[in-house]
Formats: C-alpha cells, structure tokens, sequence
C-alpha cells in the first residue's frame, strides 16, 4: 500500500523532479516565512533553511574549489551567507540559501540527463542460435557462435549472427538495420545480419562473424558511446565564475577598507550572488518545454532545445518519418481486356491471403481497407521462394510475382507494358506481376508513401535557411525519388547504423550543428550523436526514443518548424534575462557601496530581480510563431479508382 501511495505521489511530481527535492524545498520556504514575520520560536526559523538549503550549498561549493579545483557560481553564493550569518543577518543568509536551492531544483528538473535504456536494445540481441554439427542441431547462447558454423534459422526468428546463406530461400525483414519497409528476398548466397527476422522459410547459414561481433551487438555498443563527444552546455554563471567571485571579492575588500562598515561589504557580497543569472536560464528552458508539450514534443532533456536553436542541417530518415513506414498499394493496371483493374486486384488478393510473405499481407490489408467485393476461393497454391506464386481461381491457374517468376513461366514482356511499368520502378516500388498460363495481365504497385505533411516540413525548413539531408537504409532508386520529390538538398541510401553515424560525425568535424528526425532502431546511434536528436513517438521504437534529446509525441512532423523558432525564441529570452540580471547586479552594487541598502534590502532587491526574471521566462509558455509561408504540401503519390 505503501508503495502504490508513493508511486502515485511521485506521477504527480514534475518530469525530472523528486519527491524528497519537493518536500526539501517545502519546508525550507515555510521557514523563510516564519523568519521574514519573526514567529515567536526558540530559535530563528531562518537556521531551519540554511540548515536545509544553505548547508549542503556551502559543502558542494568548497568541496569543489579543494578537491576539484573548480570555482563555480555556488562559492560567491556560499562566501555570501556566511558573510550574512558573521553579521548577524539570518533572514538575509537564509532567503540566500533558499532562491539557490530553487535555482538548483529548477536546473536538475530541466537539465537532468535522461539515460538511454540500454537494456531494451540488449534485449534485442539474439539470445540463442541452432548450431548444426554432425548432422545434429544444438541449441547454444548466440555469443558462443563462432565463424564458420553453420546455422539454422526457423520463419519468424531472429537471425543469431551474421552470415551467408547456405541452403533455403526466405524473405528478411531487415529494419531493424536499415529501416527499409519493405522486406529483403534472399536465397543461397545472400548476406544475412544478426537482429533481423527471417518472415517465412527454413534456411541454413555459415557464420561470417562470431556472435560477439555481430551488427546487433556493435550496434549496442555505438549507442552506448554515440553521445560522448556531445558538447554540453555550461551555466553562464559557473562559465564566469572565477571573475565574478574575484570582482566581488575585491570590491566587497575595498569597500570595507573604504568605508569601514562590515554591513555594506557582507551588502555588496549578497547583492554580487548570481540568483537571477542562475535562474535566467532554466526558467526560460522550462516556459518553452512547457510551449513544446503543447506541440506534440516531449523534451526529454533541457539544454535539447538551447543546441536546437543553433542547428544549421536537418536530417531525416526516410521510413517511418517522412513517410508513413507501411507498404501501401499505390497502382494498379490491368493490360487485358478480359479483367478490368478491380477484378485483377481481386484475384491477387484472394491468392495473397494463402501467403505469408509481407508483400502478400499488404496487398490484401489494402484490398479489404478499399474495396467491398468478398474475396475468391483459391482451390490450389504452390509458393516460389524469391519468386512469388501461384494460385488456381476459378478453374484458371495464375502467377503473381516478381520477374524471376515470369521468367520461369515462360511470361514475355511487350514494349508497351514496360512504358507503363517503369515509371513506377523508377519512383521505387516493388511490381508484383499478374500472368495467365500464356501472357502478362497487369501489375501492382507497392511502396511505402510519403507523409503528405513532408513536403510542407521540407519547404518551411528551407525558409529557415537550413539545409536538409535524407539517410536512408533503403534503395537508392526509392531514396531518390523521395528526395526529389521533397526537394532534400542532400540524399545518402543503402545506409547502415554505422554510415548514419559516421555521416553525422563528418559533418560534426566540419563544425555543422545537425538536428537528426528517425523512428527506428538504426536510427539510434545518430540520435544520440547529433547535436539534438528527435524521435518519432508514435511509430518510433522505444530505442530511438530512449536515445532521443526530443520525441515527437503525435508524430505531426509539420510542427517542427514550429519548434525550431520556439528554440530561437527560448534563447533571445536568455540572452534579455542575463542582461537585465548583469544590469540590476551592477545597479545594486553601486547602491550598497553607497550604504543605501542593506543585507536584507539588498537580498529582496536582487531576489525581485530575479521574480521577474521569471515573469519574463513565463511569457514563453504562450509565444506562438509565425510558421514561414510555405506551399502546401502536394500528394505525390499515383493511385488508383476502383
């Protein structure tokens, strides 16, 4: 009971905050209270905060400048509240101690690091593998897998190890690897890797690696270190640390020695603490996560948005992110005056549901989301591995299939027929052929069509004046088309985990900020490294969401110019609350030089200077942009009318 109470605690808690971070925070503001209306207590409610509050600041800020060496923000802050305390001033020194715990909590909700869930990737790796030796099958853990043994591998496993294919035909689904849509035939000879799935079909192989240097497992090992060399970005409070304490040092000296008031020293220390230059930061990232939650994105780390604002070259993946990620039928033709194109489709899909190959499944979840007409009775099937199949419908045999299958049932193509057919080849579809016994009936076309919002994405993107690359594991005749037909500045294909990554890092040397939009698993290891990664949350894999700075809840790509100028907006806000908090320091210095404020005036000044820091990071919550006026997004896509 216990647990389930305090589970549900926390869910109510803000992302990235804790529950002990909650009630701290709590008690110590009631204590402030109690100090600042000097509640008749024993001692001064104000020690209750420092207590709680100034302590463990007081600890961390000395801790680092001896043992690491390191002189941060949090030393001016400490030096401060033992000056306040040395004087007398304990509302002073525990209003100090509290604004900076808040500060604190404010930058660990904000800026914690969400860490990737490798766990769910190892999860992926094969576990186990069907060594054949002496004519027996032995089942083995995958990492004892050695190069040269043979494999067998069942239809729906999952491919232990890298490999070439010694017997049996079968189709692969290798997204996993390359995020194509569409699956791989492949027979004796093939290149199979480790993590991909075998759809349909027995079939042994000969190990090309052992099993712990297989894809899967050094793709495990790219997302684990892709992040290292990713710049973070520092506080510019820590980042001017050293000068600010030594400026407040100097002149909190002079002053006493000036004017031989140990008040307007400790003044001058308290007024130099960097509360609102520690605040101007995480409030602002906060406002605009809260703006970008509103838009479909969940910012899973803080500083995400302040690299976003800095991009330079967008780039996508192309299956599941510019497009939908699913085989679609998308043409249909018939070249015979005997069946018209809805009786074709007819045929081919009644033949396809006797069929568990991928291509098959899409045309016949296609056929039954567009069309009435119940299916027919298919009275003989014989399946072509590589090939495609055959069906007897109505008394009449019929070949649905590749051109490796026309070839072998003697099937001639005419001129005309080709005129029709290439287009579509060259767009990237795969053809299924519909043949008689004694000629070519017609075709379908599959493909994997393209989000009607990506056209839109692409042109407001280069309104941005940013540049746009396409990686892609999938063909170059399908990664083309796509890039031309959304105007991609830059287009790699047949791209595995390892090329995304080394893309990104080129680019990276170049000194290119790149943002980079995936979905799937491969995606992973340039997620991680880009500058900013953005998942897709709806038909993104869990790994690429847990490898990404930003997921896209709703998968409304067209919002993320929306995002990008709410990064840029985020960051001139920054920039206003630093200046206005450098600002009011220097004003309020000057006037507890002078003796016109005190400790405890000099506290509330420079703490009402932080309030509308927050104000002014608050009007973030509600900005909208102006989206760049962009031609709306065109359907590119062929279809057909039945």
């Amino acid at each position: 009971m216990h647990n389930t109470f305090h589970q549900r605690l926390c869910a109510l808690l803000p992302a990235g905050a804790s529950l002990k971070d909650i009630i701290l925070l709590t008690l110590a503001f009631l204590a402030l209270i109690a100090s600042f209306f000097e509640l008749p207590l024993p001692i001064d409610a104000g020690w209750f905060t420092i207590l709680l509050c100034g302590v463990p600041l007081i600890y961390e800020a000395f801790r680092a400048v001896l043992k690491e060496h390191n002189i941060k923000a949090d030393l001016l802050v400490a030096l401060a509240l033992l000056a306040s305390l040395y004087i007398g001033e304990i509302f002073a020194a525990a209003e100090i101690a509290f604004i900076m715990q808040l500060g604190s909590a404010l930058e660990e909700i904000t800026v914690r690091k969400a860490q990737s869930d490798i766990a769910k990737l190892v999860s992926l790796t094969p576990q186990t593998a069907r060594r054949l030796f002496n004519g027996e099958e032995h089942l083995i853990a995958a990492e004892f897998v050695h190069t040269g043994d043979i494999i067998k591998v069942l239809p729906g496993e999952t491919v232990p190890v890298d490999g070439i294919i010694l017997t049996g035909a079968t189709a692969i689904d290798q997204s996993v690897m390359t995020g194509e849509a569409l699956p791989v035939d492949k027979s004796i000879g093939d290149s199979v890797y480790s993590g991909t799935i075998n759809q349909y079909g027995a079939f042994t192989l000969r190990a090309t690696k052992d099993g712990s240097d297989s894809s899967m497992q050094r793709m495990v090992n790219l997302v684990k270190n892709a992040d290292a060399g990713k710049a973070k970005i520092v506080s510019l409070a820590d980042k001017w640390a050293t000068y600010i304490v030594l400026i407040a040092l100097t002149t909190a000296c002079l002053t006493f020695l000036y004017t031989g008031a140990a008040s307007r020293a400790v003044t001058v220390l308290v007024v130099f603490c960097p509360c609102s230059l520690v605040l101007a930061t995480p409030t602002a990232i906060m406002a605009a996560i809260g703006n970008a939650t509103r838009h479909g994105f969940l910012v899973r780390q803080g500083d995400a948005l302040e690299r976003l604002a800095n991009v330079s070259q967008f780039v996508f993946d192309k299956t599941g992110t510019l497009t939908f990620g699913k085989l679609q039928v998308t043409a249909l033709q018939s070249f015979s005056e005997k069946y018209s194109n809805e009786e074709l489709y007819q045929l081919a899909a009644s033949a396809e549901t006797q069929s568990e190959h991928p291509l098959g499944k899409a045309i016949v979840r296609t056929y039954r989301n567009k069309c009435t007409q119940p299916l027919l009775s298919v009275s003989s099937f014989s399946m072509f591995p590589g090939k495609g199949l055959q069906a007897t419908i109505n008394s009449e045999k019929f070949y649905f299939g590749n051109s490796k299958l026309l070839a072998q049932a003697k099937i001639s193509f005419s001129s005309n027929n080709s005129e029709n057919i290439t287009p579509y080849l060259k767009q990237g579809a795969t053809i299924i052929y519909i043949a008689n016994a004694y000629e070519l009936l017609g075709f379908i076309a599959l493909a994997d069509t393209v989000r009607p919002q990506s056209s839109a994405l692409l042109a407001d993107l280069q309104q941005l004046h940013v540049s746009t690359t396409l990686l892609t594991g999938d063909n170059a005749t399908a990664a083309a088309s796509v890039g031309q037909r959304l105007g991609v500045s830059i287009v790699q294909a047949n791209c595995l985990p390892e090329d995304k990554l080394a893309y990104i890092r080129q680019q990276q040397a170049k000194g290119a900020h790149l943002c980079m939009l995936g979905d799937g698993i491969n995606d992973a290891p340039a997620l991680k490294a880009a500058h900013v990664g953005i998942a897709m949350g709806g038909i993104g894999s869990d790994i690429a969401i847990d490898a990404a700075d930003i997921v896209l809840t709703k998968d409304k790509i067209e919002e993320l110019p929306q995002l990008f100028l709410l990064s840029k907006k985020m960051l001139q806000t920054i920039k206003l609350n630093l200046i206005f908090s450098l600002t009011l320091n220097l004003i309020a210095i000057l006037l507890a030089v002078a003796g016109v404020l005190n400790p405890v005036v000099g506290a509330l000044v420079h703490n009402g200077g932080s309030l509308l820091v927050i104000l002014n990071s608050v009007l973030l919550l509600k900005w909208q942009g102006a989206k760049p006026k962009a031609t709306p997004a065109q359907a590119h896509e062929k279809s057909y009318a039945l």
